[in-house]
C-alpha cells in the first residue's frame, strides 16, 4: 500500500510540474497579437544595414528565435504562420522583468546593455533605434 501511495504522489508531483512548466511558457499577459502583426512582424523581414533579416537565420537554424520560413517571394507571414510566431515570440519576454526579456536584450549591442555575443551581429546599438522601440513598447517596456 505504502508503495502505491509513494508512486501516486510521484505522478501528482511530476503532472504538478509540468502544469506549472507549460503556464510558465504561456505568453505573458498584456501582449498585443494586431500590434505583434503589424508593427513587430515586420521587424523581423526587414533590410537592415549591414545585417541580414532577423527571417534569414531564425527560420532553420535552432535558435530561440524561430521564425517561419517565407515562401520565395513572399514579403510577410499569413495568418497561421503569423499566430504561431506570436506564441513562440511572446516566450521571449519575460513577465517579471520586461526590459530584461531575451528579445530586448540578444539582439542589441553590449555597450548599451545587450548579450556578448549574437550571432548576427548586432540589430540594435542602441535602445533608441526605433525597430527596437517597437519591440519595447510591444514587450510592456515604457
Amino acid at each position: 500500500m505504502s508503495n502505491r501511495f509513494a508512486i501516486a504522489v510521484a505522478a501528482m508531483v511530476a503532472l504538478g510540474t509540468a502544469s506549472v512548466t507549460m503556464q510558465s511558457q504561456a505568453a505573458p499577459a498584456g501582449l498585443d497579437y494586431e500590434f505583434f502583426k503589424t508593427r513587430v512582424q515586420p521587424i523581423f523581414a526587414k533590410d537592415r544595414p549591414g545585417h541580414a533579416p532577423c527571417v534569414m537565420c531564425h527560420t532553420e537554424a535552432n535558435n530561440f528565435l524561430r521564425l517561419e520560413p517565407l515562401a520565395p517571394g513572399q514579403t510577410t507571414w499569413n495568418e497561421a504562420q503569423t499566430r504561431k510566431q506570436f506564441e513562440s515570440i511572446s516566450k521571449l519576454v519575460t513577465p517579471a522583468n520586461r526590459a530584461e526579456s531575451r528579445l530586448l536584450i540578444h539582439p542589441l549591442a553590449p555597450e548599451a546593455g545587450g548579450d556578448l555575443f549574437h550571432s548576427g551581429g548586432r540589430q540594435f546599438m542602441t535602445k533608441d533605434d526605433p525597430d527596437f522601440k517597437i519591440l519595447a513598447q510591444w514587450a510592456g517596456v515604457r
